[in-house]
């Protein structure tokens, strides 16, 4: 981070303490956020002798719940991560099929949203009828696949 950018992060950690977390926030990209945090979580279970993946559910839930309250994960203050992730895992149940979340269009489902469609015309005049189709993604094809591209950041590693 560089001249101006550096500014407003400074700028913007004085204060109350969601200026704090933008602050933060401003020093990672959320991939470098997620990859810092995660890499840290990852360190510190090889410590106490197992991954993350290989705990039971229980000792995963309650590490995750310890791991909420204020503690440095290599820069990354948990309460940031945890707001961060919250937000992106909201963000990729909802999104378009195509970068890699709402698998089958199920969030689209639960809430009745049709997707993407190009064309709503035979629509468009029919007032306070309800609107039902099939939800549809950016990437469907005539036959109902989704073509997930493998450039978008959901598949980069």
């Amino acid at each position: 981070m560089h001249g101006a950018q550096a500014s407003v992060c400074i700028a913007a950690a004085l204060g109350s303490p969601a200026r704090l977390r933008k602050a933060i926030n401003c020093r990672f990209t959320p991939a470098e956020l997620f990859h810092t945090a995660l890499r840290a979580v990852n360190q510190d279970l090889e410590k106490r002798g197992k991954p993350f993946a290989e705990l039971p559910v229980e000792a995963q839930d309650a590490y995750l719940k310890s791991s909420r309250r204020w503690r440095d994960l290599d820069g990354v203050p948990s309460a940031v991560f945890f707001e961060m992730l919250l937000k992106m895992t909201v963000e990729g149940f909802f999104s378009d099929p195509v970068y890699g979340g709402n698998r089958n269009m199920v969030a689209w489902r639960m809430i009745g949203f049709p997707g993407a469609y190009a064309d709503y015309y035979e629509a468009i005049d029919r007032h306070g009828v309800k609107f039902e189709r099939e939800p549809m993604s950016l990437a469907e094809d005539g036959k109902g696949r989704i073509h997930v591209h493998q450039n978008i950041p959901a598949n980069l590693t």
